[in-house]
């Protein structure tokens, strides 16, 4: 998952981003609205983590923009503003969640796993540096472009990817994504796996002699 995290504190910036880090998630850092304009004009995020106080304006107005613009990305906000009025601008404005200042990390990572299970934000796995799978959508991206792919080849894929580092059986793969009325042949099976190594490298499927595949990452 990709966070787009903005704020202006250089201690706190630098403890969340490492501990977002060791959670494995990808995350931009902005300093003030400018540097998070330039972020999102060339990149999607899946989730916001945003300060109220910014050097050059406030998140609670910064989000209202965005909101109204269309952007529609989860975003908790993390703030020393721990008035009632000020959640409620904050919910106004359009956040989701809201933390208060001083925080446990884990409290941040209860809330973010929180927002990710509201909006099915797993469906988004990202598999390589410039690849990234979206199973919602059923869509194969990669250096943020979307691959079209056939409708078989994403199931595949996504088998593997959901079953990484398992071999997996040339039996077990057309009954989890065939029907039984429908079953290919072997020829049709390797086409489709040949496809899918075009797309993201053909390093990342490893034939298994006599047995079937295995996914790396």
């Amino acid at each position: 998952m990709r966070i787009l995290f903005l704020e202006d504190d250089p201690i706190i910036k630098d403890i969340v981003i490492e501990f977002l880090q060791s959670l494995e998630y990808e995350v931009d850092y902005a300093f003030d609205r400018d540097e998070a304009m330039k972020f999102l004009e060339c990149n999607k995020y899946q989730l916001f983590l945003f300060d109220v106080n910014l050097p050059n304006g406030d998140g609670f107005s910064f989000l209202s923009e965005l909101r109204n613009s269309g952007d529609t990305t989860a975003t908790i906000f993390i703030t020393a503003k721990n008035q009632i009025e000020d959640l409620q601008e904050g919910f106004k404005s359009g956040c989701d969640d809201y933390i208060k200042k001083p925080f446990a990390l884990e409290e941040l990572e209860l809330r973010i796993n929180n927002i990710k299970r509201l909006y099915n934000l797993d469906s988004c796995i990202k598999i390589s540096e410039n690849i990234t799978i979206n199973s919602k959508e059923k869509q194969l991206i990669i250096d943020e472009k979307i691959q079209i792919m056939r409708e078989k080849e994403f199931s595949i894929l996504l088998y593997f990817v959901r079953n990484i580092d398992r071999i997996i059986s040339h039996e077990e793969l057309v009954q989890n994504i065939w029907k039984y009325d429908e079953y290919p042949t072997d020829a049709t099976l390797r086409t489709y796996i040949k496809n899918i190594r075009n797309l993201i490298g053909s390093e990342k499927i490893t034939t298994i002699k006599g047995v079937g595949y295995c996914f790396i990452k």
